[in-house]
């Protein structure tokens, strides 16, 4: 008999979830989602099998319970799913970006006898719903799995089995240190990038060609500033002790820096940007992190008609999603570059390789 995993929420991923435990895995995916328009999407694509406004029903007939929806709805239906009569064996995990509180409030199921294992699967995506998914958005990616003191190994290795479709990394830490480490390498990062942004939104005001300007290297380091304000808000709300301690080193830290700069030591400014570089330097060159990676291609293109069609057909041709495209120079005449973003580092590499056959010079810059 197939087992049933219910998966509550049913956006981007919620889905790649869906198909990558599809991937190994001969069972039963039942979607519940407030968004009814997903739920027909996810089951007219096959990443479900099928939905239910029933919550009780399908939760208590559940081997797998994954909560796939932000962490404050997390929270609500792990008080609703307290009430019911769920299966002794049940395996119940989340997938929010902060584990402190979920951790804290799941303790109402574990009382009860019933696993609950935090989770965080480190990718994600510009793009949202359901109709997004995708079965390798997860690969070679870290897995944060966060057990509880009542958690035994054999439930875990029974949680990293149902997820072993994603072909992540797993690593097992418990809450506090998940929330500290993310807070560094992600949560704080997105503040500052805001922060960056609203700086040269205030300075537009007094001269606008600072917009025109801010291109380039300003829009890299500033990208994630376009992630969803609501799950933001969410997250900084959530990490608030870890974020507070953050905030209060970097103001010494710049603090440090102002008085660098004010008294010009050349060698103490020096040295903060080669420390940071080489720190950089050392760091990872593939692997995925806490903040979604980005792959781009570099193409230089002509100034004529028709050519960013081309290129895009043959990428089509070829079945290489394209996630993002910009024009970073373009002058009439000559030689422009333009920048194709990819979802994955096996995609960019399929494109280098399609392109070049094509005539393309292309270029990948780390």
């Amino acid at each position: 008999m197939k087992k049933n995993v219910l998966l509550i929420g049913t956006g981007l991923i919620g889905g790649s979830i869906s198909l990558a435990i599809k991937k190994v895995h001969d069972v039963n995916i039942i979607g519940f989602d407030v968004n009814e328009s997903q739920l027909e999407i996810g089951k007219r694509m096959k990443i479900l099998d099928a939905s239910s406004i029933q919550l009780k029903e399908c939760a208590e007939d559940a081997h797998l319970i994954i909560f796939s929806c932000p962490v404050e709805e997390s929270i609500k239906y792990i008080h609703i799913l307290s009430e019911y009569q769920l299966r002794e064996d049940v395996i119940i995990t989340d997938v929010g970006s902060t584990k402190g509180e979920i951790m804290r409030h799941s303790k109402i199921l574990t009382d009860k006898g019933y696993c609950f294992i935090g989770g965080h699967p480190m990718a994600g995506s510009h793009k949202t719903g359901i109709e997004s998914a995708k079965v390798h958005l997860f690969e070679n990616a870290y897995y944060i799995l966060s057990p509880n003191e009542h958690t035994t190994k054999d439930q875990i290795d029974e949680l990293k089995n149902w997820l072993k479709g994603t072909g992540s990394h797993f690593v097992v830490i418990d809450e506090k240190t998940h929330d500290n480490i993310t807070g560094v390498v992600s949560h704080f990062p997105h503040l500052i990038a805001a922060s960056l942004v609203k700086q040269v939104q205030q300075y537009s005001k007094i001269e606008p060609l600072a917009t025109s300007l801010a291109a380039g290297g300003f829009r890299d380091i500033t990208r994630i500033a376009s992630s969803s304000p609501k799950m933001w808000t969410d997250i900084v709300i959530q990490n608030k002790d870890t974020l507070l301690s953050l905030i209060s080193s970097w103001i010494e830290d710049m603090k440090e820096m102002y008085h660098l700069v004010e008294q010009q030591e050349h060698e103490e400014i020096y040295n903060y940007f080669k420390e940071s570089k080489d720190f950089r330097d050392n760091m990872p060159a593939k692997a995925n992190g806490a903040i979604p990676s980005y792959f781009d291609l570099y193409v230089d293109v002509m100034d004529r008609v028709g050519e960013l069609s081309n290129i895009t057909t043959i990428l089509s041709i070829h079945q290489v999603s394209i996630t993002n495209l910009r024009i970073i120079e373009s002058r009439e005449g000559l030689p422009g570059v333009l920048r194709v973003s990819l979802q994955t580092e096996k995609d960019r590499d399929k494109a280098k390789n399609f392109l070049n056959v094509n005539g393309y010079e292309t270029y990948i810059v780390n």
